[in-house]
Formats: C-alpha cells, structure tokens, sequence
C-alpha cells in the first residue's frame, strides 16, 4: 500500500474520532473535551497541510516542525485537565507549564528562522530542532515513568497512549536520519506513517479513558446519591420514632393533666354537697336523707366519669337531671331549670361534670331564693354549641371563697382534646357559657 492511501486512511480515522469526540462534548459540556477536540484539529490540520504540498519551502519548513509543536502544547494543557494535575501534582504543573512556556519561545524562534531570515536552510538549525524533540521526548518520558506509579486506571489509559506516541515519533525521528531520502513510495518506508500510528494509537487510547473515566463518574455519583438516600432514609426513620416518642410523651403528659383536673373536681363536688347537706340536716332531716339518696347517685357517677375524658351529652344530661333533684331538694321553688335539646345533638360529645359544674358555679356566685328565683337554661344552638344560661343576680357577700378554677378547668379539658374553647358572654341581667359540642366520630386523645 502506497503512503497516499495510507495518508487517506489515516485522516478518515481522524476525523471519526473527532466526530465521536464532538458528539461526546455536545453530551457532557466538560473543558477536557474542548482540549481534546482542539488536539485532534491540530493533528488533523498538520498532516492535510503537508499532504498538500504546494507551499514555498519556508511555509513547508515552518508548518513540519510548527505543527507538532502546537499539538505539544495543547497536550500538556489536555494532561493537566485529564489528570487534574491542579490537585494531584501541583510540581509536575509546574514543570508543565515551564515546558509550554519554553514551546512558545521555540514556535517565536521558528517564525523569525522562516519569514525574518534565512537561517532555515542552515543545518545547525535543523540539529536545534532534534535537540528540541529529543528534549520533549526525555519530557515526556519523565511524564510517563511519574505518572504509571500512580495506580489509577484512567492515568493508565491516558500514559499508555502517551507512550505509544513517543514511540511512534522517536522512530520518525530515527527513520528520518537513517532511511535514504529515494526509494519506493511505500507506506512503511514514510517516517511520518510511524508518528501517524502513534497518535492513532494515542487517540484511541485517550477516548477509552475518557470513556471509563466518564462511567466511573457516574458510578460514584450514584454511590453518593445511594449513600444520601440511605442518610435521609435512616434520619427521616430517626425522626418518626422520635416524633413517635414525643407523642406518647405528650398523650402520657396530657392524660396526666386530665386525671389532674378530673381529680379536682371529686373534692370540690364533695366540698360543696357536704355543705349543703351541713344545712340541710339541721332545718329539715327528711330532705337531707332523700339528699343522701340523691347524692350517692350522683357521686357515683362522679367517680365513673373520672375514668373517662368524653362523655355523651345524653349521659351527661341524665346524670344532671339527678344532680338538679339535689338543688331542688335544697333550694325548692328557688331554682329552675328548662332543657331544650335538639335531638340529633344527643350523641355529640363533652368533657364529663362540665354541665354540673357550670350550674355548681352558677348557683355559687347569684342568690337563690323563692323570692329571687334563679333560672337555668340548657339549650342547644346551631347543632354545634351547646349553651348554659343562668340570669344575673349577684351575691352582695359569697359565702364561699371561689377558687376561679371553675372555668379554666373546663378550657383545660378542650385544649388537651384538641378542641376549641368554651365562649363566655355576660350581660346585664345574663351570664351565658357555651360550650363546643364534639362529633361522636372525633378521633381525641387517649
């Protein structure tokens, strides 16, 4: 095979790894592929000019030994990036840009050689350029031997390719000094086929490394993000038993606060029935045995309602109509209460004794007397509230010392249920509570 079929075969290995290498940049948007796609066109560039062959000898002269130097220099640029010599061998970056630094002086040198002088045609300044060569060849040799002790796969790659082109140049650069200058056009007998199968070599060996390189990428990258979903996953499953345990702290604390208030409510029950009972014994005996009666029933509810947190306002109101016989007994026409309950309200839900102790507070704090009756109203508004009524006759002096713990118990209760508060609306001559009725469906803590 003649050297011109070769040549062609040549660039058309080129230019399908400078096609795959763009496609390879169009996916990826890296630096190193914008490297690597101005070394293949440097490559490519030199050998299509000096496969045409039509320049004078100055411009040939030049672009023979240019070209190469220019590729040197792009490949030391694309070694940096390719082996991010920034962070691994900050001495090797320098000594490669001292030698970019001494590439660009030498290409200087070339141009003032060819177009400012003759001195080209001089043979000592041939022997300048082999020194030249032969000092990037022991550069690169040094390259290679630092960077193969670094056990990576990809610096691998990349110091194979490298060393395959500086094998191929160094036997262009012996084959240039040893081979006649005549001879049959043969491929194998053209120094520059050998340069042109080390940097095919060299390329290919580049691409495959990029390629691994690229894929071990992605693969610690999924190792990172693997090792991320499992931190969220143990932190969020940290979180939910921890948000567990916060919330059987609280259901533990609110149900503390719960028995608290319930437990509050027995001693103040009884507190107030001994006292009426006190007084029953001495003005009518027969009243206070059917007051005992009454209020061994109503203490026995008493003591099952501590036990629970809701009751239904069709049990609460049973259990009122008991605790108002007591007041009845006591205070006779004194005292009235009318009841006007929406029948679908019946199985709504309240904190139990709320009712009994809105009429306790009631009857504690306004006269009540045949003279002065005081009148209690129970009714129903908007299916949703429930209200208790009493009108306004204000003690001048209270017996009874008031704790004002009556009503903030109650808010207490809807606050630990998670419900809203009960409303109080005083006017002149009324004094109305209402009280939130619960949907018997309402999940409330236990």
């Amino acid at each position: 095979m003649g050297y011109e079929s070769w040549l062609f075969l040549f660039l058309g290995m080129m230019i399908a790894l400078l096609l795959y290498n763009l496609v390879q940049w169009s996916l990826y948007r890296e630096r190193i592929y914008g490297l690597y796609t101005i070394y293949l066109l440097v490559w490519l560039s030199y050998f299509s000019l000096r496969s045409i062959g039509s320049f004078p000898d100055n411009i040939t002269h030049f672009i023979r030994i240019v070209g190469p130097m220019v590729a040197y220099y792009v490949y030391y640029d694309f070694t940096i990036t390719f082996l991010n010599l920034r962070d691994y061998r900050p001495t090797l970056l320098r000594l490669f840009r001292i030698a970019q630094g001494g590439l660009i002086a030498y290409i200087l040198l070339e141009i003032s050689f060819c177009f400012l002088s003759d001195l080209w045609q001089n043979p000592v300044h041939e022997i300048i350029h082999t020194g030249v060569r032969s000092a990037l060849a022991v550069l690169s040799g040094y390259i290679i031997v630092t960077i193969y002790k670094r056990k990576d796969p990809v610096g691998r790659f990349f110091i194979t390719g490298s060393c395959l082109l500086v094998l191929g140049a160094l036997t262009a650069m012996i084959l240039t000094m040893a081979l006649p200058l005549t001879g049959p056009n043969l491929f194998w007998r053209e120094p520059l086929t050998y340069l042109q199968i080390g940097i095919v070599l060299e390329l290919v060996f580049f691409s495959t490394g990029l390629a691994y390189r690229h894929r071990r990428d992605i693969h610690k990258k999924a190792l990172v993000e693997q090792a991320l979903t499992r931190e969220r996953e143990r932190r969020h499953r940290d979180y939910s038993e921890a948000e567990q345990v916060v919330q059987s702290l609280q259901q533990e604390v609110d149900e503390m606060h719960m028995r608290a208030l319930q437990a509050q409510l027995s001693p103040h029950f009884l507190f107030n029935s001994l006292n009426s009972l006190s007084a029953l014994i001495a003005d009518d005996p027969s009243k206070a045995e059917r007051f005992v009666d009454e209020l061994s029933s109503v203490y026995r509810y008493l003591l099952q309602a501590n036990d629970r947190e809701l009751a239904s306002l069709e049990t609460e109101m049973k259990f009122i109509n008991s605790y108002y016989h007591l007041l009845r007994t006591r205070y006779g026409q004194g005292i009235s209460l009318a009841v006007d309950i929406d029948d679908a309200c019946h199985e709504c839900l309240l904190p139990p004794l709320t009712l009994q102790l809105l009429i306790e507070n009631a009857v504690k704090h306004n006269v009540v007397s045949p003279n002065y009756p005081l009148t209690i109203q129970i009714f129903t508004k908007n299916s949703t509230v429930l209200v208790v009524r009493n009108n306004l006759q204000r003690k001048g002096i209270n017996r009874f010392t008031s704790t004002k713990k009556g009503l903030q118990n109650i808010n207490m209760k809807y606050r630990l249920l998670n419900q809203p508060p009960i409303d109080i609306y005083e006017s002149e001559d009324a004094f109305d509570v209402l009280v939130p009725l619960i949907p018997s469906t309402t999940q409330v803590p236990s």
